[in-house]
């Protein structure tokens, strides 16, 4: 607490029926001469300040007595801590006229150099301090702080010479020991620091945190025997010490003993001094390699469990246990985990999600649009399980259904784009109701509906580019909308040169994405630009790595009208082999070879 003059003291008490609440600077002060007028400015500033918190009238009154007499220094000193959170730069020079109007003044000095201080006047504070030091040398802070600003100055070996001095002068203090220690290795004195460290530990040899700092030095020393032994000495003291715990598995991830690492863990999991939080984050650093997760699983399982047990009911831990599940192949756990939290209170909209995207990878078409139907009783205006309710009717070949749920959505699209993605998946189902029966490719569906021979059905085929010129009002480079609109006009053959463009903006838009180069070089394939389509093939080959059937039997086609019969036949039976529809590649085999290039 600070010391007021006696001056002041006196004159509180002489002053104090004056004392009044909101008072203007005109106040009519005691008619009194000399200094005494700012004395009750003064007084009343700390009155303001001190009971009622009202700085902003405080620093008016340390202002007031400040103009009637300048080298009142009690005045800057109040004002320079009213200012030095509002207004730091100008509580440097109140608390410099302050100091430098009684430098014996202990608190003054401190103000001015923590002024510099907190405005980072590095240069300048360190020459305050040092003052300060040498004005005041008993105490252990002032040791401390010339020695940061030293460090902070890139001269940490005199840094060092002011902690031995307080060392010298107070005994080892462990805040300043610690300090020391850290300069210590950074000026690449391990020896030295462990020899601190030590020396703490002969004092103080009771203390667990004592032996963890020698055994960490220890450690960086590569003295691992040693290390050890301070460990285990730590545990023997403390044995449920997180400190000492936590620092036992970082030494074991640098020496890369990974068992006893996890047996630690296990130690840290159990323990209630450290917060859920970091453990989760410890249990995410464990299993982010894949690699890692594979060798020890058992380990990392026994992990999860430990936490599942001892908080049950903490979302955070639900989904790390169940995304451990997961990641270990256990779905069905991971699902019937996430249902048995669906009740919890208040509801996780996230539990719901993940309960329909497992049952929509399961293939369980009733189960996903039973959580989706009570899913959208508690977050109607989630635009996710809207669409997830399309998904499985799609899923279920409900074509009319999905078209209806997915229109539905679209009242809780908020932009743009995600509008332009939903009318994409309408257009897309209205093809998929188009096309009908899964037993026949694609191309088939589409040349007999050409010949007049069934096929698709047209009328949905037209809702489909219906929905599509809805999609792209709306974001009109949708990429994957554009894509499939190209690609479904050139196995119509109408509109090609606008297929074409369309194509041609997608392949511009992304980058050597293999499907849609394919789609832009069977567009002109069909237009008979055959050179083209070969050049633009060859490269998605190339990207795909000769993965995808269809882009295989498409370079086949284009190849044999180019005349070039036996790559087209190489191509075409690796198609075979990935997968391709027999009967058409053999349809194909038995074409006869064109006598020359398609014009």
């Amino acid at each position: 607490m600070k010391r007021l003059p006696a001056i002041t003291i006196c004159c509180v008490a002489f002053f104090s029926a004056a004392f009044v609440s909101g008072k203007s600077l005109r106040t009519t002060t005691p008619g009194y001469s000399d200094t005494l007028p700012s004395v009750w400015f003064y007084t009343e500033g700390i009155k303001q300040n001190a009971i009622f918190g009202d700085t902003t009238r405080a620093r008016e009154l340390f202002g007031e007595a400040i103009r009637r007499d300048s080298s009142y220094a009690p005045a800057w000193f109040e004002l320079a801590g009213t200012l030095l959170r509002t207004s730091p730069e100008r509580a440097i020079d109140a608390a410099r006229r302050a100091w430098r109007l009684d430098t014996a003044n202990l608190w003054y000095h401190r103000l001015y150099a923590q002024t510099l201080l907190v405005t980072e006047h590095y240069n300048d504070a360190l020459n305050v301090y040092r003052q300060l030091l040498a004005a005041d040398p008993k105490d252990p802070d002032n040791y401390r702080l010339v020695a940061a600003l030293y460090e902070q100055a890139d001269r940490p070996f005199t840094a060092l010479i002011t902690l031995d001095s307080a060392e010298v002068r107070f005994g080892r203090i462990p805040l300043l020991s610690s300090m020391k220690r850290r300069l210590l290795v950074a000026t690449n004195q391990i020896d030295k620091a462990i020899d601190e460290a030590r020396a703490l530990v002969d004092e103080v040899p009771y203390d667990a945190d004592n032996h963890v700092v020698l055994a960490n030095l220890y450690a960086a020393d590569k003295q691992d025997s040693l290390a050890m032994v301070e460990y285990r000495t730590a545990l023997r003291i403390d044995s449920t010490n997180v400190q000492t715990l936590v620092a036992l598995s970082d030494y074991y991830v640098r020496s890369q003993d990974y068992r006893s690492l996890l047996s630690v863990t296990r130690k840290i999991f159990l323990s209630e001094e450290m917060p859920l939080e970091l453990k989760v984050k410890r249990f995410e650093t464990l299993t982010a390699d894949t690699r890692f997760y594979r060798e020890y699983y058992f380990q990392l399982n026994d992990l999860a469990a430990t936490l599942a047990i001892r908080y049950p009911n903490d979302p955070r831990v639900v989904e790390l246990y169940a995304g451990h599940l997961i990641a270990s192949g256990e779905l069905e756990q991971a699902l019937a985990l996430y249902k048995r939290h669906l009740n919890d209170r208040p509801p996780v909209e996230r539990y719901y999600r993940m309960v329909i995207d497992i049952e929509s990878y399961l293939q369980h078409p009733d189960s996903v649009e039973h959580y989706v139907t009570k899913a959208l009783s508690i977050f109607p205006e989630k635009i996710d399980f809207h669409l997830a309710r399309g998904h499985a009717m799609v899923q279920t070949k409900q074509y009319d259904k999905a078209i209806r749920a997915y229109r539905e959505s679209l009242r809780y699209a908020a932009t743009d784009s995600l509008r332009s993605v939903i009318w994409g998946m309408v257009g897309d189902t209205w093809h998929l109701k188009a096309v009908g029966n899964d037993s026949i490719p694609e191309e088939q569906l589409f040349a007999r509906s050409k010949a007049g021979r069934g096929g698709i059905n047209r009328r949905d085929m037209k809702q489909c580019y219906k929905a599509y010129d809805r999609s792209l009002r709306y974001w009109a480079d949708n990429t994957l909308v554009m894509n499939n609109y190209a690609y479904f006009l050139s196995l119509e053959e109408r509109d090609l040169e606008r297929a074409l463009a369309m194509a041609t903006r997608v392949t511009d838009l992304t980058d050597n994405n293999p499907t849609y180069l394919d789609t832009r070089a069977w567009v002109l394939y069909k237009m008979g630009r055959l050179e083209e389509a070969r050049q633009i093939l060859k490269r998605a080959v190339a990207l795909d790595g000769q993965q995808s059937p269809d882009l295989m039997v498409h370079y086949g086609d284009v190849l044999h009208q180019l005349g070039e019969q036996f790559m087209a036949e190489i191509y075409w039976q690796m198609a075979r082999k990935k997968g391709y529809d027999a009967a058409l590649i053999d349809e194909r085999l038995k074409q006869p070879a064109p006598t020359k290039p398609a014009e």
